[in-house]
C-alpha cells in the first residue's frame, strides 16, 4: 500500500535527532491491559505504552479510497487520538529505540504500521515484535527477534478494509434511493444474511411427509426383568418405510404376541479420538452450546485472558491469542501436557503417539490453537482470581486442550438383530470400557451417551411386553444459532476468525434478523433488503464469490497476488451492478396500514420499518412527519393509574419488561408477564414467572409470601 514516496519520506524523518538524551526501550501493545502484563516481565529499561487499538483509519465523513488513483486510501486520525499520539510520540522521541508489540494478525500488523507512520518509525527496521502467548519467555524471545513491519499483511488487511468500505460506501445510497432511507449493507454480511433468509425459505417451503415407527420393549420369559426395547427396521434383506398408518398396522398385526428371536448378537468396540483443540470458530461454537455465550460476549473474555489476570502478585496471560483457525501445538506445549496427564490420570491416559491435528485447507495456520499458557495453572487452583464467565470459559478451553493430548476412549457397542415374521427389528447399546480423553472432557452428543443393554443370547425367544406405533413427520431443517451459522461460514470460507463475531453483531444491529429461541429469524427488513441486494448485486452475496475473495486476501498476506490488480477487476464489475441497480424500478414496500389514527392530520398511520425495527408513520409523508412507536398492549390494566400495560425494551439489554403506558407519569414496572388473570387473595392480576408459575404482582400479596 505504502508508495516509494511514503517510505522514503518516512525513512528521511527517522534520521532526525535530537539534543535530549535518550533512554531503554519503548514497547506500544494495542490494550492497557496487556501493557500492564508486559510490564511485569521486562525490566526497568523498558516502558510499555497502549495505543488502544487504531490510530488512524479511512474517515466517516466520506469513502476515503481514490478509486481512480489505484485505490490509495486517505488515512485521518481517528477523533480523540490526537492527545494520545502525542503523548506515543514524546514517549518515542525520548527512548532510544522503540518497538511494536500489536496483536499477530493482519490488524495488529495494520496498526503497527499505522504507528511507525506517525511516530516517524523505518517500517524497514527491526521495529517489530509478536507473540502467540503473554509469557515472559515468550515476550522476551520476541524481543531478542524483532524483524521488519510485514507489508504483505498490511496491504492483506487494508485490500479487506477498502472492499468493504466501497461497498458500504456505494451500496448504501442506492439501498436509500431504491428501497427505504438509513438503511445500510455491508460486504461479507450481506453473504450471511443471505444464507440465513435461505434457510426460512427452505423451513417455509417444507412440505412434511408422514412416517410411522414401531417400538416394541421385548422381555425374556424364563427372567421378565431382562428386557429388550427394540425399533421396527424392515424385512429380513432390507430396510423398509412405514409411510402411513397401514403400513404400520400391518405389521403389528402380524407380529403381536408371536416370539420374537434375537437372530444376531454383533458386539465391537472402536476407538474415539479427542477432539483437536480450540480455534475461534470451535471455541465460539462450544461456548454457546455450553455456556450459553454469544459470540462477542466469548471474544470479549477471551481477550481479558489472553491479556493477563492477576494472579496474586503476578498478572499472567491465561491463554494463548484467541484469533486463529490453526490447530498446531508448539512441542513445549505438548510435552508439558502429556507430563501433566501422566502425573495426575496415569501413564494409561498418555496415548502411545504424541496426538498431531492438521488445519483446514484455508487456515492461515499463522498461530497456534487456543490453549492455556501453563498447564499448571488448572482451573479450580485460579478460579478465586477470576470472574465467575471467565473461569467458565477458561474451563472450557483448559479441558478441551488438555483432552486433546490424551488417549483415545474405548467405546463397546452392542447390536441386537431380532425377527419375527419375517420382519426385522433392532436395538442399539454402547458402553465406555476405558474413558480417555472424556474423563476430562465429554465430547459425546446424546446418542452416543451410554445406554446399557442386557447381554441376551443369540436364538432366545422373546415374548412383546409392550408394541406401540407412532405417527411421525419429517422435520424442516433447522434455523442457523450462532453456533451452526459460524460453522457454516468457516466451512464455506466466509470470513476469518477476527471476523466471526462482528458479522453475527452487525446483522442484528441493522435490524435485519432477530433471535427466536436463540435461532435467527430475517426481520421483514431484512428480507426486503436480501432480496435486492440478491437481484442486483449476485456477486455480493454469493457465497463461493465471497469465499473465493477471502482466498485473494489469503493470497495478497503470502505475497502472492497484487491487491491493485484485485481491487480493479473487483471494481469493475460492482460498478456495472451499481449502474443498472440506479437505472432499476424503486422497491416497493408492502404496506400495512392500522387503526390508529395520526393525531396531527386525522389519517390512517400506517408500519413503516427503520433502524430500530418497526413504527407507525403517517401516511401523508412529507407533509406530515408525526410518527409514533408500535405499542405491545399485553391487555392488562396498571394497578397504580389503570392505564394500559404494554410490554417494553431496555434500551442496553434489549430485555423485554413491561410498565405502565402513561411512563413517565406512572412508574408502574414489572420484568414478568402480566396475565389476564387476577389473584384470589388480593385482585391484583398474575403474572407468568416462568416454567408454568405465576406470582401475583402486588409485592405485598400473602400469596407471595407464601410461596416464599
Amino acid at each position: 500500500m505504502a508508495t516509494k514516496k511514503d517510505a522514503a519520506a518516512t525513512k528521511s524523518r527517522a534520521k532526525k535527532t535530537t539534543s535530549v538524551p535518550k533512554k531503554g526501550t519503548l514497547v506500544i501493545v494495542e490494550s492497557p491491559a496487556k501493557a500492564k502484563t508486559i510490564e511485569n516481565f521486562l525490566g526497568s529499561k523498558y516502558k510499555v505504552k497502549a495505543s488502544f487499538g487504531h490510530l488512524r483509519d479511512l474517515p466517516k465523513s466520506k469513502m476515503g479510497v481514490n478509486i481512480e488513483n489505484d485505490f490509495e486510501p486517505e488515512y485521518t486520525t481517528i477523533r480523540g487520538k490526537a492527545s494520545l499520539i502525542k503523548e506515543l510520540k514524546e514517549a518515542s522521541e525520548a527512548s532510544k529505540n522503540t518497538i511494536l508489540a500489536t496483536d499477530p494478525d493482519r490488524e495488529g500488523e495494520a496498526i503497527s504500521w499505522h504507528i511507525a507512520g506517525l511516530l516517524d518509525i523505518d517500517p524497514d527496521s527491526d521495529c517489530r515484535i509478536e507473540f502467540n502467548e503473554i509469557t515472559k519467555d515468550a515476550v522476551s524471545e520476541a524481543i531478542k527477534n524483532p524483524r521488519k513491519i510485514d507489508m504483505d499483511l498490511v496491504n492483506s488487511q487494508q485490500t479487506r478494509r477498502i472492499l468493504d468500505r466501497i461497498v458500504g460506501y456505494k451500496l448504501s445510497p442506492v439501498l436509500w434511493r431504491k428501497v427505504m432511507k438509513g438503511l445500510s449493507a455491508g460486504r461479507v454480511q450481506s453473504a450471511a444474511l443471505k444464507i440465513i433468509c435461505d434457510r426460512e425459505k427452505e423451513i417455509s417451503e417444507f412440505v412434511a411427509e408422514e412416517y410411522w415407527t414401531i417400538n416394541v420393549l421385548l422381555q425374556k420369559q424364563d427372567d421378565k426383568k431382562i428386557k429388550l426395547p427394540v425399533k421396527f427396521y424392515g424385512n429380513a434383506t432390507k430396510k423398509i418405510a412405514l409411510k402411513c398408518e397401514e403400513d404400520a398396522d400391518a405389521v403389528c398385526e402380524k407380529v403381536r404376541g408371536r416370539d420374537f428371536t434375537v437372530s444376531k448378537l454383533a458386539v465391537s468396540s472402536k476407538k474415539k479420538k479427542p477432539f483437536p483443540p480450540f480455534i475461534t470458530s470451535t471455541l465460539q461454537q462450544d461456548a454457546m452450546r455450553k455456556l450459553n455465550f454469544t459470540a462477542k460476549k466469548t471474544m470479549m473474555i477471551a481477550q481479558t485472558l489472553y491479556e493477563g489476570v492477576k494472579l496474586g502478585s503476578k498478572t499472567v496471560g491465561l491463554i494463548t491469542y484467541m484469533r486463529t483457525d490453526s490447530r498446531r501445538i508448539s512441542k513445549e506445549a505438548q510435552e508439558s501436557a502429556i507430563a501433566y496427564i501422566a502425573e495426575n490420570y496415569g501413564k494409561e491416559y498418555v496415548p502411545a503417539k504424541p496426538n498431531i491435528y492438521t488445519s483446514s485447507k484455508n487456515a492461515q495456520d499463522a498461530h497456534e490453537a487456543i490453549r492455556p499458557t501453563y498447564i499448571e495453572n488448572d482451573p479450580a487452583s485460579i478460579k478465586k482470581y477470576l470472574t465467575n464467565d471467565q473461569y467458565r470459559l477458561y474451563k472450557l478451553i483448559y479441558e478441551r486442550f488438555l483432552a486433546s493430548q490424551m488417549a483415545s476412549a474405548e467405546i463397546e457397542t452392542v447390536t441386537y438383530t431380532v425377527m419375527c415374521e419375517g420382519y426385522q427389528f433392532r436395538s442399539s447399546g454402547s458402553r465406555v470400557l476405558f474413558k480417555g480423553h472424556l474423563k476430562v472432557y465429554d465430547s459425546r452428543t446424546d446418542e452416543e451417551k451410554d445406554t446399557a443393554l442386557p447381554k441376551i443370547d443369540e436364538g432366545t425367544i422373546l415374548k412383546d411386553e409392550k408394541l406401540e406405533k407412532k405417527q411421525n413427520f419429517t422435520q424442516p431443517p433447522s434455523r442457523y444459532n450462532e453456533a451452526s451459522l459460524i460453522k457454516y461460514m468457516e466451512e464455506q470460507g466466509i470470513g476469518r476468525p477476527s471476523t466471526y463475531a462482528t458479522i453475527v453483531s452487525t446483522i442484528q444491529d441493522r435490524g435485519y434478523v432477530v433471535k427466536e429461541k436463540k435461532c435467527f429469524v430475517p426481520t421483514e427488513l431484512g428480507g426486503i433488503v436480501n432480496e435486492y441486494i440478491s437481484k442486483w448485486f449476485s456477486d455480493i452475496v454469493d457465497v463461493k464469490f465471497t469465499s473465493r475473495m477471502e482466498t485473494k486476501l489469503d493470497s495478497i498476506e503470502n505475497g502472492g497476488s497484487d491487491w491493485v490488480q484485485i481491487l480493479k477487476k473487483y471494481y469493475a464489475s460492482f460498478d456495472k451492478e451499481l449502474q443498472a441497480a440506479m437505472d432499476g424500478d424503486r422497491v416497493s414496500l408492502p404496506v400495512e396500514e392500522t387503526d390508529v389514527i395520526c393525531d396531527k392530520c386525522g389519517a390512517k398511520m400506517v408500519v413503516r420499518h427503520g433502524k430500530f425495527g418497526k413504527f407507525l408513520a403517517c401516511p401523508n409523508f412529507p407533509k406530515c412527519r408525526n410518527t409514533k412507536p408500535i405499542v405491545d398492549k399485553t391487555g392488562v390494566k396498571c394497578p397504580k393509574c389503570g392505564g394500559d400495560i404494554i410490554a417494553r425494551k431496555g434500551n442496553k439489554t434489549k430485555k423485554t419488561f413491561y410498565g405502565c403506558e402513561n411512563y413517565p407519569k406512572c412508574d408502574f414496572v414489572a420484568w414478568y408477564k402480566p396475565l389476564k388473570e387476577n389473584c384470589p387473595e388480593c385482585g391484583c392480576f398474575m403474572m407468568q414467572t416462568g416454567r408454568g408459575r405465576k406470582q401475583c404482582a402486588n409485592p405485598d400479596c400473602v400469596t407471595n409470601k407464601k410461596d416464599k
